[in-house]
């Protein structure tokens, strides 16, 4: 492997290679193992970079005749790097020993967690977030419904838009010191993994046994009890224990064509899912809308009665600061945020 020429050549050529992984790993592979590595100047001036001079010629043959022929004048500018640098998404993920990811198109939504010292596909969406509570949440079918509600369609797959189905999402109060959530959330993706691994299937195939109405293998029937478990324990920290968490196969979509062969000879299976039924979905997602809504216009009100307030030169200037900073350091940091 010419990573590994690379690193016997210099070993100081080992501090910019990095393993790299796409949606494909995170949800094919059970252990979303990687089997990509890329070199990586990060923000490095030429200058700096031609301090490795084994990597940069690999660059500068395969990457930068492609930059200087392409119309962004900032990619041809700084052709070593990568075309779209995420300053804020490496300074968020620093201090974390793994962040959580989901591919940024799949036929269901799947969070799992990765080492931060990766190199992420534009095809992953990147939440700078270790803790099992805020899996939990995005795990649950409550964030589901808004990811179904919000994302745009791609053929089969749905398209998460951290800008719609993230950005929009109303959390439960006080989430993070959640002590159920954490638990529950630990739980399920422990056994998660361990089933996946087990089964050595990945994310994809684990899930289409999930959502099988055929599929009643001990594991996968436990499962879907832990799935159901992570949901209440969601509800609940709304305040929403009205909600029933049990749960029907049902159909996303009624296609009569769905069971004929296709070009290869299969038959293709009818898009069963083992979910809420309509009545249910359709009130935890009128709750969210609302709880958005509601939050929306406390913020505006907040914004109005703070504007009121007569403020020194020197608090103006820090809160100015603060936005600057927030607009900077986005709450979910990635590659390519829509």
């Amino acid at each position: 492997m010419e990573m590994y020429r690379l690193i016997e050549k210099n070993p100081r050529n080992a501090e910019l290679i990095f393993p790299y992984i796409g949606g494909e790993e995170v949800n094919g592979s059970p252990t979303h193992t990687h089997d990509r590595y890329v070199i990586n100047f990060g923000e490095m001036s030429e200058d700096e970079a031609r301090e490795y001079p084994d990597l940069m010629k690999i660059v500068e043959e395969k990457v930068k005749p492609g930059r200087l022929a392409q119309n962004r004048e900032i990619r041809a500018r700084y052709w070593w790097r990568f075309g779209e640098t995420t300053p804020s998404l490496f300074r968020a993920i620093a201090p974390l020993e793994r962040v959580l990811v989901t591919a940024r198109v799949s036929q269901r939504s799947s969070f799992t967690f990765l080492a931060n010292n990766m190199v992420f596909s534009e095809q992953l969406v990147v939440f700078a977030d270790e803790r099992y509570s805020f899996f939990c949440i995005l795990q649950s079918r409550i964030h589901e419904i808004c990811v179904k509600f919000f994302s745009s369609t791609i053929q089969d797959g749905l398209r998460y838009t951290p800008s719609d189905c993230f950005a929009t999402f109303p959390f439960p109060q006080n989430w993070e010191t959640n002590p159920t959530l954490e638990a529950v959330g630990k739980e399920y993706y422990e056994y998660r993994a361990a089933l996946m691994v087990r089964n050595n299937q990945g994310l994809t195939d684990t899930y289409n046994r999930f959502h099988d109405p055929e599929e009643c293998d001990a594991d996968i029937l436990k499962l879907r009890s832990l799935h159901a478990a992570m949901d209440k324990a969601v509800l609940e920290a709304y305040g929403w224990t009205d909600i029933p968490t049990d749960c029907t196969f049902l159909l996303d979509y009624d296609d009569e064509d769905e069971e004929e062969e296709t070009s290869n000879g299969r038959q293709r299976k009818k898009p069963w899912r083992y979910r809420w039924t309509e009545e249910v979905h359709d009130e935890v997602l009128a709750r969210l809308l609302d709880l958005n809504q509601e939050r929306s216009q406390a913020e505006i009100l907040g914004g109005k009665a703070a504007q009121k307030k007569p403020k020194a030169k020197a608090s103006k200037k820090k809160a100015s600061k603060a936005r600057k900073i927030k607009e900077d350091a986005p709450i979910i940091p990635g590659l390519n945020l829509e």
